[in-house]
């Protein structure tokens, strides 16, 4: 299967080819696309040496699959494109992601709002994908009235720019500028821009994919974004109502025998889910499975995935392995 990664040289997009790789996906040829001051570097897959082109080669290329991962801008415009070419485009970036004809998708939860002729499919954000993953067993069992979620964001979500920020600051050195403030040593309140209901653009996400996911415009949900100074994934804070009430074991159970997601919770061994634990793995870890004591029918529980991996590149690469299993091409 020709198969090109739009964005292939940046950090999420060097990951799906690194994905790619790893599980196997029948790719015939690989088709990096980056833009034209990387056309002609070489990117190794599977032990080769694969030259960078432009977008517009990638569409006359007409492959089977292209996976987007270069930004709102390009995909906005080049999707379509791909799109009409007959390609199918599975698209990293929030352009599509709230357009009502346009499936959001987490394999494990929603594989089957895929339809035939589906063109354009869309992969939630990276702190989006990993809330729910966990919290979709409780959901079908206890439906979720109401949630308030604190995450606390890797600067990999923000790219190499943020990394490299945060690096030099480590080291003393003083460099570009990712975000308003200095990120080493310190956290804010802040990913994404703001709106002006106060809300940032990455917390509307949390909302809005959340519902669209879970297909159920009920769910009351409140965000809170903190970016804070680490690489390996990001963490969050979640408490949820539901409208039923719950039993506890059952609620571990249920989230500990959900595929792709790891129950890693033994406090009396300070054993709960972190960063280092998730970087550069695809398992959601959830840990602090415990009864919120101030409230009837709610639970508190900390959530732990690598931004990078699940939250993106293998979320993307999963999505292309449903299409081509179940013969949606």
């Amino acid at each position: 299967m020709k198969t090109a990664v739009v964005g292939a040289t940046g950090m999420v997009g060097k990951t799906m080819i690194k994905v790619l790789e790893e599980r196997n996906f029948p790719v015939t040829e690989l088709l990096p696309v980056a833009s034209e001051r990387s056309v002609g570097k070489e990117i190794i897959f599977r032990d080769k040496a694969v030259k960078v082109i432009s977008i517009r080669d990638a569409v006359d290329a007409k492959p089977a699959i292209a996976i987007f991962s270069a930004g709102a801008t390009v995909s906005k415009e080049w999707a379509p494109v791909f799109a009409a070419n007959g390609t199918i485009v599975i698209d990293n970036s929030s352009a599509w992601r709230m357009d009502k004809n346009v499936p959001l998708v987490v394999p494990e939860i929603n594989s089957h709002s895929i339809k035939k002729g589906d063109r354009i499919i869309s992969n939630p954000n990276c702190s989006t994908i990993q809330m729910v993953m966990a919290l979709a067993p409780l959901h079908k069992k206890y439906r979720i009235k109401r949630l308030v979620v604190a995450t606390y964001q890797s600067v990999t979500g923000t790219g190499v720019k943020a990394v490299a920020q945060m690096e030099n600051e480590r080291a003393g050195i003083k460099g570009e500028m990712a975000y308003p403030h200095p990120i080493d040593l310190n956290c804010f309140p802040h990913g994404g821009s703001f709106q002006d209901d106060g809300y940032t653009t990455e917390e509307q996400k949390l909302i809005d994919e959340t519902r669209k996911i879970f297909d159920d415009r009920s769910i009351m949900i409140t965000a809170t974004v903190v970016r804070i100074p680490v690489v390996g994934g990001h963490s969050e804070a979640v408490n949820i109502e539901f409208e039923k009430e719950y039993d506890i074991d059952e609620a571990r159970k249920l989230i500990s025998s959900f595929p792709g997601v790891v129950v890693y919770d033994n406090p009396a061994l300070n054993e709960y889910p972190m960063p280092l634990l998730a970087h550069n793995r695809d398992e959601v870890f959830v840990g602090r499975i415990r009864r919120d004591l101030s409230r009837e029918k709610c639970l508190n529980l900390w959530i732990v995935s690598d931004n990078i991996r699940k939250g993106a590149a293998t979320n993307a690469v999963q999505i292309a392995e449903f299409m081509a299993e179940n013969g949606l091409y």
